[in-house]
């Protein structure tokens, strides 16, 4: 049967998201905007109303849709740290261990992947020192050996997970790519407030921005300002939606790793970087007798079908000087919160 082009048949969305909640959903994982009233503003784009917007928010956080609205930071530009780390976990142990590792306000993500190393995390921490105290302290709580993988060069962040868009990269977010000389910004206590009062995401009221000026005996136009500041110094990589790829049908995500000559990583991750369906692009450390991989690419698709053919092409574009790779896939998100500052800093 002929289509249509002037009237195209409905996109296929997965089940509990209506047109509307996907059309939001597109817009804000690019950007939630620094206005008064942003999610008025966010309406008027979209055709609806604020208190539409807000309600469908709400429902979409509620429901696990979103797992969160705000600013989201990188707080490497501000002299902390991010530590990718793994675990090797006994199935007889895997609830026990999940709750310790859980238990750190350090641990922002938590992953159970397909792999002998079977439980993936992220560390995020103010300082250095902090993110490798909270890798301690899970050795010492768990009783098992924590691999380290530090980020050492960063290629590529751009996550972006259309329901609408035909093909993710025509709209993808253009975010700063990371440079390792760049010096910190040096965040003030005023900062610090704000981001404690923000990891945890944005109030849904008609002036969120307000409503966190409120919390910190400051005006909404200073913390706009201070947002702006820090998106500019890239401590705020964006103020936007976070999805849970599961609930909008990227149910294969797989964490691709490569073993490619030391001499080449750095053009290799360029070129790895700069692939469509690359959403995160890093240089990592091997570990002798344990760990072979020195480049890792999220990717992100329909069905592992898909994602591995997206590997394939990956391995024929990086050529003789991948010597081998895997794909470790997601198979349940044990946490996922962000940063969490501790408030006393």
């Amino acid at each position: 049967m002929l289509t249509d082009p002037l009237h195209p048949p409905a996109p296929r969305l997965p089940v509990g998201i209506e047109l509307d909640d996907a059309r939001l959903i597109d817009h804000l994982q690019l950007e939630l905007p620094l206005t008064e009233r942003p999610f008025a503003d966010t309406g008027a784009a979209l055709g609806m109303s604020e208190s539409a917007v807000i309600e469908r928010l709400d429902h979409l956080l509620s429901a696990g849709v979103l797992t969160r609205l705000g600013p989201l930071f990188q707080i490497e530009r501000a002299g902390g740290q991010f530590i990718l780390a793994a675990l090797e976990v006994p199935e007889a142990r895997f609830a026990e261990v999940t709750a310790l590792v859980n238990d750190l306000p350090e641990v922002a993500h938590n992953y159970l992947r397909d792999h002998r190393l079977n439980m993936w995390f992220v560390v995020a921490a103010e300082t250095p020192e902090a993110a490798w105290a909270a890798c301690d302290r899970i050795e010492a709580a768990t009783g098992l050996p924590v691999h380290a993988f530090p980020k050492e060069r960063e290629f590529f962040v751009g996550l972006y997970l259309p329901l609408l868009t035909p093909a993710r990269q025509a709209a993808a977010p253009s975010l700063p790519r990371g440079s390792a000389g760049a010096p910190a910004h040096r965040l003030s206590d005023d900062d610090r407030a704000l981001i404690a009062a923000t990891q945890a995401g944005l109030p849904l009221v008609a002036r969120p921005y307000d409503s966190v000026a409120a919390l910190l005996g400051t005006t909404g136009a200073a913390v706009r300002q201070r947002l702006a500041d820090l998106l500019a110094a890239g401590v705020v990589r964006r103020v936007a939606a976070v999805p849970n790829h599961y609930r909008l049908g990227y149910v294969a995500n797989g964490m691709s790793v490569w073993d490619v000559d030391d001499a080449e990583v750095d053009r290799l991750g360029e070129l790895l970087g700069s692939q469509p369906a690359v959403s995160h692009c890093y240089r990592r450390p091997r570990k002798a007798g344990v760990w072979r991989y020195n480049l890792f690419a999220m990717l992100h698709g329909h069905s592992r079908d898909e994602v591995l053919a997206q590997a394939e092409a990956v391995a024929q574009l990086l050529g003789p000087a991948c010597r081998a790779h895997d794909v470790l896939f997601s198979s349940a998100i044990l946490k996922k919160t962000g940063l969490r500052l501790r408030q006393a800093i």
